[in-house]
């Protein structure tokens, strides 16, 4: 008697209508959620427009200020901020709502793959936010104070400022995603592990390029970013290599385990 088939794992289906309503009333909890943290955030605008400047402020020449060159500036502005800060304090929550959307569509080995990598990248963005803030900030803007030619009064309007910061977030936040994005190539088999480690030499010219390319013009600034890229590399490396030998080992499981049913099944077969 042949041994039982093993049940397949089936998927959640709906119709077209009923995902687009579920897409809907995700995205609505999502900005809910933002309006409902940019709230708070609103009514510390000015707070969080001064801790946002402490480190320009704190090498600014003595006499020298962030400046206003817009009437409206000094309300626009730290509003603006409210709202970023409030997206990236509410962003668990709104991939939360993105997981539970497409959650229902993936498979349980898949599931167990994706969450463990959505949850890394969330904390690997607000690293990098938080390495720019502390770390590159105060560097950066010592430097660009100290070279400002004399005769000069260095004053930084308070708009470009914010929007000057944003960019080094979001750009020292995706840089910070390095090690998901190897994970992910090692994953679906675009890229191998051992050629991730055979070109070391040709990513680190990549990186400094790169950082060229997107930081402020610069060493101190495009140091402080390459660097840290091609140590996150590093890290990929590691995080894909742990990856590869779990597959080996689920592989070789597998095998194991359709060999021994392979031999149930033909030892049932001589017995019948």
């Amino acid at each position: 008697m042949a041994a039982p088939e093993p049940e397949t794992e089936s998927l959640a289906e709906g119709t077209l209508i009923s995902h687009l309503l579920e897409l809907r009333t995700r995205l609505m909890r999502a900005v809910f959620a933002v309006i409902l943290v940019a709230l708070p955030c609103m009514y510390f605008a000015n707070d969080l427009f001064a801790y946002i400047s402490r480190p320009l402020i704190k090498v600014l020449p003595k006499g020298s200020s962030i400046i206003a060159t817009s009437l409206v500036s000094p309300l626009t502005t730290p509003f603006k901020l409210s709202f970023y800060v409030a997206l990236i304090l509410a962003m668990p929550y709104v991939l939360y709502q993105t997981w539970s959307f497409i959650a229902p569509g993936l498979y349980r080995h898949e599931k167990r793959f994706a969450l463990p990598l959505l949850v890394s990248s969330i904390l690997f963005f607000y690293a990098g936010v938080a390495f720019a803030y502390f770390l590159v900030f105060p560097v950066m803007f010592a430097f660009f104070t100290a070279t400002t030619p004399a005769g000069v009064q260095m004053m930084a309007d308070m708009a470009q400022y914010l929007d000057f910061v944003l960019m080094l977030f979001v750009t020292f936040g995706l840089a910070f995603e390095i090690p998901i994005a190897i994970v992910l190539l090692v994953f679906t088999g675009l890229v191998r592990h051992a050629s991730l480690k055979r070109n070391r030499g040709y990513v680190l010219i990549f990186v400094f390029i790169q950082a060229a390319v997107i930081a402020p013009p610069d060493v101190i600034s495009q140091t402080m970013l390459a660097l840290p890229m091609y140590g996150l590399y590093e890290v990929g490396i590691v995080m894909a290599g742990i990856l590869a030998k779990a597959k080996i080992a689920e592989k070789a499981q597998k095998d194991a385990e359709q060999a021994a049913e392979d031999a149930a099944n033909a030892e049932a077969d001589r017995n019948a």
